[in-house]
């Protein structure tokens, strides 16, 4: 785990950026759209840090963004009907409990979990789109940043987030659970013959990477009036890319969870940096996209350079 090159690296690219728009576009740091930006990205940070401990199990989910949707839909159409904190903890429960199944399917019946994820992603999203046509879902009032007004509500979804980053970059250094995660990534039948049972741990992985995902639905939710069922479209690539660029292994075992926080900052910056630089929106994503293959080259030299390769 003494591998912080990438964390060095991304931390560096992420203060390049910054000291550049503290130059060229000093717009940028004004208090209030700066603060919007971290609000937006604070449900993105909760999956990104769930999706990281799945990847270093050496698994990967790609249904989240059809999990978000359906766990911010469910919130959205029971806050009408129940009190404010059991809709919003049904997003949660309900997170689980997709999270669950394909845990179920991968570690139980040790199907390719990519197949497994890209199955209940289409099917989850499909569900959802024929439930309700488009429709958006209206909000009771006094949800909206959980009653709390913007500028506390918005300071306490990014606190929210913060707290859970702080948590799980604390387990995964030093408690034993944590530890199990890494064993299982990097050798599954070494960890077992150490007395581990990966098939367990890669389905607690997948539970817990779908409640912080029902979580995450759950701040989503309180941001606006109004719940959109195409929500989360686009979010399990952007968790991933996340992981990838903060420096989690793709082929599993390594990876810290302060790496994933400056990874997804560096990537979230961009579409913003070019709104103030005057460049072109569309660059965005071949930017991301370059951000990317360069990550994972460099992960790729390093597993060269150390034998994980042939």
């Amino acid at each position: 785990m003494k591998r912080p090159f990438r964390e060095l690296s991304v931390a560096a690219a992420l203060l390049l950026v910054l000291a550049a728009l503290a130059v060229f576009a000093p717009s940028f740091y004004q208090p209030q759209p700066l603060l919007s930006l971290l609000t937006r990205e604070a449900p993105t940070l909760l999956v990104a840090c769930g999706m990281a401990l799945v990847i270093i199990t050496r698994q990967i989910d790609i249904s989240v963004g059809s999990q978000f949707a359906v766990c911010s839909v469910v919130a959205g159409v029971l806050a009408s009907r129940l009190p404010p904190a059991a809709a919003l903890g049904t997003a949660v429960v309900l997170g689980a409990v997709l999270g669950a199944i394909n845990g179920v399917l991968v570690a139980a019946l040790r199907l390719p979990s990519i197949v497994v994820t890209l199955a209940t992603m289409v099917t989850w999203r499909e569900a959802l789109r024929w439930q309700q046509q488009g429709a958006f879902v209206n909000l009771p009032d006094g949800l909206q940043w959980f009653g709390l007004g913007q500028l506390t509500g918005q300071w306490t979804l990014i606190g929210l987030a913060l707290l859970v980053l702080v948590a799980l970059a604390f387990a995964t250094r030093h408690l034993a659970a944590g530890r199990h995660l890494y064993a299982v990534g990097s050798d599954a039948e070494a960890a077992r013959l150490a007395g581990l049972r990966p098939p367990w741990v890669i389905f607690g992985v997948f539970v817990f990477l779908g409640a912080l995902t029902g979580l995450a639905a759950l701040l989503n939710v309180v941001q606006s009036p109004q719940v959109d069922p195409k929500s989360g479209t686009g979010l399990e690539l952007k968790a991933i890319a996340a992981v990838v660029v903060g420096g989690v292994a793709i082929s599993g075992g390594r990876g810290r969870l302060g790496g994933v926080f400056a990874g997804l900052l560096l990537l979230a910056c961009i579409a913003p940096a070019l709104t103030h630089l005057h460049v072109e929106a569309y660059w965005e994503k071949a930017i991301q996209g370059a951000i990317i293959l360069l990550a994972v080259v460099a992960d790729g030299v390093r597993s060269r350079k150390s034998g994980g390769l042939p």
